[in-house]
């Protein structure tokens, strides 16, 4: 698998408290935008991001991003 599937053509928009969270790169997550382990055998692996303060977030799940795991409105242009 060389491409990521794409999970939605929106952004999910989610409050984050502070903490670490590993955002979906392969977009076969169940639990979108987040990882589930569903990566394995694909050569995607999950990507970390800390949240230092809790704050609202826009995270990608067409994972076309070029600012992940944030949306850049890059699922406009699928």
């Amino acid at each position: 698998m060389s491409e990521p599937v794409v999970a939605a053509k929106k952004p999910a928009v989610v409050t984050l408290e502070p903490g670490t969270y590993a955002w979906c790169t392969c977009g076969q997550s169940e639990n979108q935008p987040f990882c589930d382990g569903s990566h394995k055998g694909t050569g995607f692996t999950p990507m970390t991001f800390k949240i230092e303060e809790e704050k609202q977030v826009a995270l990608c799940q067409c994972k076309h991003t070029n600012e992940p795991p944030f949306c850049d409105g890059s699922h406009t242009q699928l």
